[in-house]
């Protein structure tokens, strides 16, 4: 059986998916953190489970909307498992009513039940069921409460295609508009295999993929615009505000007889009296700028630094050992190096930065599951429409800090082409997690004593430049108006620790793959680079190397900026692979077998003033080929994704050449 998993956003859906599944999907508590589809396996069942993006309505008007209805209407799943939120279920039930309009099998898991009773509320669930004409059962998807019940009624309705009652609950002018067009358009709808009552209600609603899918006549059409005409004048609404009226209006009926003592959880005072403050007209800025460099200063001040020195430290024994065991058995000179100096280096270097990402990572789930980073993508809507942009943007954008390939696929959910294009241009300058490492050694080597304050004036440097670059394309290729700006802000929730927990274990873990596998071809790559020369034979010096020949090349680019050592621009081309080969590249390079050995080397190669044109310039020049691909993949177009890239590395030329200037006056 395939189950489909639909809901509102924030209802507890990807957490319900995770007790379902036992997937390690991440569970985000702000909109927009599922874009695409994503299956998994039922525990202890054959079954699959489709958690589908979060979405109010079937009406194709977002991303979401059009995976989830393409998915029901085209793919018909043997079942959907409709997810409501228990303490919202009024604005929950707008969606309900409209999937069982799809006369596919349906269970409603009714969640955050406990919430609902711990602040004297209640349900009546049979008096639900019995209303709505499907299956209700309560669950509490945090706590996996009632999930194998849920699992045995979905199997149930599933197995026997126990289809909902249909619904009736239209009147006046609403009632006859719906049923004229379901008895005109009947034999389309089932030539289509498109429920008649659902395709009228879109008709009506002048859907057109509907129009398209039914292939009616213009007479038909003509006569589906009449009816709703008279309806619209009837009412003196327009057709959209006529069929919501009439759904809420049944939903206000409905409530009123099963949902009793009806007040706001405990969650929702706490969290009103909360935003009293952090959503304050002139605290909130402060107080997100505050928070935020609390958090930089635990993660590169004082916990995620004290960790990765442990780390260097175990590194260097590690490889200590090896070297030593390679010597004892008398292996050959060249393979001794290539292990030592290309594998150990290049991947120990920037092993020993995992606790610091870590660390950050735990600090950033903390925020974003608990709510708070809704709030600040909501503070952020003012700023963000004066460079042309609405306060959705800043969730792609938010993501970015921590990878710029996700952070490009989320701006999927913005509904505007204008702003998802503009969205994804900018986000590659907001600084990813895989900068972190040449921030760390950079700010240890020559800024020891004020790396949190370097860390932190990067991260504003980033967004910075991105407001401005945002000002400039406002004026030139996207002029008008962002969409207007819709978001729900959920209640403040405690996260969980198994939550955060996978989390950070998923950061860990695809930090480890990278050193492992791109870091590692790459640290091969560099070594087999420097040690043979265009003969292929073993070079003394490695300013004698291939290697030196391709970052001698490219020298008098970055020379201007105030670092044309040929090795400083030799790893900014390694970095296109990942960034964190930016470390691994100079530390292969300068003989360095982990951080310690690398931060006082490095003060050979820069100076201060260097150091920070250098490190602007990794801060803001074209990511890795991942995120480029993900551009591309967005756009549509490889010419106008390198035109996005080439303009990026303009600016980061252009940005860290007046740092450099200014730099030099300061340092």
């Amino acid at each position: 059986m395939i189950y489909a998993l639909i809901g509102n956003q924030n209802c507890g859906k990807t957490t319900l998916f995770n007790q379902l599944t036992g997937s390690n999907q991440h569970v985000g508590n702000f909109p927009g953190v599922t874009v695409d589809k994503k299956e998994g396996r039922v525990r202890r069942t054959e079954d699959t489970v489709v958690d589908l993006p979060g979405i109010y309505s079937l009406s194709p008007y977002t991303a979401e909307e059009v995976v989830t209805r393409d998915f029901l209407i085209r793919d018909k799943p043997d079942a959907i498992l409709n997810i409501v939120d228990a303490t919202n279920i009024e604005r929950n039930l707008y969606l309900t009513l409209q999937l069982i309009e799809l006369q596919l099998p349906m269970v409603v898991a009714l969640n955050m039940m406990d919430e609902v009773t711990a602040s004297g509320g209640s349900i009546d669930i049979p008096a639900l069921s019995r209303e709505l004409g499907v299956e209700v059962v309560p669950i509490s998807a945090a706590r996996n409460q009632g999930i194998s019940e849920l699992v045995s009624r979905i199997q149930k309705v599933a197995g026997e295609r126990i289809l909902p009652a249909k619904l009736d609950f239209c009147d006046g002018p609403v009632h006859r508009a719906i049923h004229g067009v379901t008895h005109l358009i009947e034999d389309h709808a089932a030539a289509a295999k498109i429920p008649a009552r659902f395709a009228a209600t879109k008709l009506i609603e002048g859907d057109q993929p509907t129009v398209e899918a039914l292939k009616l006549n213009q007479n038909e059409l003509d006569t589906v615009e009449h009816i709703t005409a008279e309806m619209e004048d009837a009412l003196g609404t327009d057709r959209e505000a006529a069929l919501a009226d009439m759904r809420y209006s049944y939903i206000e009926r409905l409530a009123a007889l099963t949902v009793h003592k009806p007040g706001e959880t405990r969650e929702q005072e706490r969290s009103v009296r909360i935003d009293a403050l952090l959503t304050h007209k002139v605290l909130a800025i402060p107080i997100f700028l505050v928070i935020m460099a609390l958090v930089f200063w635990l993660t590169f001040g004082l916990i995620g630094a004290f960790l990765s020195d442990w780390m260097a430290v175990g590194i260097e024994w590690v490889t200590g050992q090896a070297d030593a065991a390679l010597t004892a058995f008398g292996i050959n000179p060249v393979i001794h190096s290539l292990i030592i100096d290309g594998v150990f280096t290049g991947v120990g270097s920037v092993l020993s930065f995992l606790p610091t990402i870590v660390v950050l990572f735990f600090f950033l789930s903390l925020l974003e599951d608990s709510g708070y980073m809704a709030r600040v993508a909501f503070v952020m809507d003012k700023l963000l429409r004066k460079i042309g942009l609405s306060g959705r943007s800043f969730v792609p954008m938010l993501i970015g800090f921590g990878c710029s390939v996700p952070a490009i696929m989320a701006t999927r959910t913005l509904s505007s082409q204008r702003d998802r294009k503009m969205t994804i241009i900018l986000t590659p300058f907001m600084s990813c997690s895989a900068k972190l490492p040449i921030y760390a050694v950079f700010t240890a080597a020559f800024f020891p004593d004020n790396a949190a304050l370097v860390m932190i004036l990067l991260y504003v440097m980033g967004m910075v430049v991105a407001v401005l670059y945002g000002l400039l394309l406002k004026s030139t290729l996207f002029r008008g108006q962002p969409v207007p700006f819709v978001m729900e802000l959920p209640a403040y929730r405690l996260p969980s620790p198994k939550t955060i927990a996978l989390h950070m274990w998923e950061k860990a873990k695809d930090f480890l793959h990278k050193a492992f596998t791109v870091i590692f071809l790459a640290s091969l790559a560099i070594w087999f680079l420097q040690t043979l020369d265009i003969r292929l034979n073993v070079v003394a010096d490695s300013a004698d190397s291939m290697l030196a020949a391709i970052g001698t090349a490219v020298s008098p680019l970055f020379a201007p900026l105030g670092f044309g050592d040929w090795r400083a621009g030799t790893a900014l081309i390694t970095g296109l692979s990942a960034k964190e080969a930016v470390v691994s590249t100079l530390a292969v390079l300068m003989g360095a077998s982990d951080q310690t050995q690398l931060v006082p080397l490095l003060s050979q190669m820069f100076t201060p003033a260097q150091a920070f044109s250098f490190l602007t310039f990794t801060l803001l020049y074209m990511p890795c080929v991942a995120a480029f691909a993900a551009v591309r993949r967005e756009y549509g177009s490889t010419v106008k994704a390198v035109g996005i890239m080439a303009a990026q590395t303009t600016v980061a030329w252009c940005v860290a050449f007046v740092v450099y200037r200014l730099a030099l006056l300061i340092l």
